[in-house]
């Protein structure tokens, strides 16, 4: 990353005229867990090695200036008049940051910031969290602030809700703002708590992108969690003691199957079984039982696509083909659907055979080159110094 960031504060000089200082995001991938977290359940994300970098320097005239160095262009907002009005622009994200870090009445001056990352876009490994929680680093620290992980992860969540309108959990930008190297996150969406999860020496994580893409703040990412939350208000409703889906047993929502509609029974069924299905996870990753993992990904994946209906027929080829190679232990859709990535669990000396082999034939089935990264988890989100290195 070191490259990336001299890269960034260079083209800050040049834009702004300015030293500045960087901060830096991951991106995440999810291990097992989906379309969990927005009704208080569990997660098992993993930051990964693509970053998004930040560079803020003062201004005295008011003003937040967004230069977007991927893009090529600006964005300029006046702070002591900003409101949430999105544009479905890029500068919605971290102008939604800067908007709900002055909802918790962090004063913050005028200032200039240079936004530039590597984090394939509606690829689901989210670039939006990666650049919203970039820019909350830098923003913290022109204001002199210093938040706490659950602070700067809930006004991160918060920019995504209500000032973009997507309407995301709290997973991505936890994770991006506080992973560990090496290690695998099990959070509860609902308390905040976490474990962190060795992953096994012998494996790595395979990300393989379908090349097909999906608009998160848009369409039918939205009608699923309308979906969700329509049988979770019959729940809550029937049954005392029910707050959040989180709360609800398959036995529950037998019981109050014939009060909601057949799509909302079924994307609630997806999610009481795959909040177990992490539980069986986490305990498989400490019993070092990786075929065990593997097999509750690929049901984990057979849930995304029959009960929650978000695969597609691009992706279901991925799984199909992954699950061929017996160096894979497990292969399932990751994100939030409709196209984007997989996640693969394989043995660390036959990723790069795996790699080859999965692209000769997802190629050769439906004519589309898929990017493939070897990975392992990474460290979380960090602030840099203006010369470079982490402190």
């Amino acid at each position: 990353m070191k490259v990336e960031e001299e890269q960034t504060l260079q083209i800050h000089q040049q834009q702004f005229g300015q030293q500045g200082h960087a901060s830096a995001a991951p991106a995440r991938v999810n291990l097992i867990g989906e379309h969990t977290d927005y009704t208080g359940g569990l997660v098992m994300p993993m930051a990964i090695g693509f970053h998004t970098i930040a560079v803020i320097g003062p201004r005295h005239d008011g003003l937040a200036i967004f230069y977007s160095a991927n893009y090529k262009e600006e964005a300029t907002f006046e702070i002591a008049s900003l409101k949430p009005t999105p544009r479905g622009h890029w500068s919605d994200y971290p102008a939604g940051v800067l908007w709900a870090l002055q909802q918790e009445n962090i004063p913050i001056d005028g200032f200039s910031m240079t936004i530039a990352g590597d984090v394939p876009l509606g690829a689901g490994l989210s670039s939006s969290a990666s650049v919203e929680v970039a820019t909350a680093m830098a923003l913290q620290h022109h204001a002199g602030a210093k938040l706490p992980l659950e602070k700067l992860a809930t006004l991160c969540r918060r920019a995504e809700n209500d000032y973009v309108g997507a309407k995301c959990g709290i997973m991505d930008q936890f994770v991006v703002a506080g992973a560990v190297a090496h290690r695998a996150m099990l959070l509860d969406c609902r308390s905040l708590t976490f474990d962190l999860l060795p992953l096994p020496e012998h494996i790595r994580v395979v990300i393989c992108n379908s090349m097909v893409k999906h608009a998160v703040a848009t369409g039918e990412y939205g009608d699923r969690r309308d979906e969700v939350e329509a049988g979770q208000a019959v729940l809550q409703r029937e049954l005392p003691g029910i707050n959040l889906l989180r709360d609800a047993t398959l036995e529950d929502l037998e019981a109050c199957k014939s009060k909601m509609s057949s799509p909302s029974y079924m994307r609630c069924r997806h999610i009481i079984t795959e909040n177990q299905r992490v539980l069986d996870a986490r305990e498989a990753l400490l019993n070092e039982d990786m075929k065990r993992f593997g097999t509750l990904m690929v049901e984990a994946h057979t849930s995304m696509r029959d009960d929650f209906q978000a695969s597609c027929a691009e992706i279901d080829t991925l799984v199909e083909i992954a699950m061929q190679q017996p160096e894979c232990y497990g292969s399932r859709i990751t994100g939030g659907g409709f196209g984007g990535c997989t996640v693969n669990i394989v043995r660390a000396d036959a990723a790069e055979q795996f790699v080859a082999t999965l692209q000769e034939q997802y190629a050769a089935k439906t004519g589309i080159a898929a990017q493939c990264f070897v990975t392992a988890p990474s460290d979380g989100a960090l602030a840099l110094t203006a010369h470079g290195g982490t402190h």
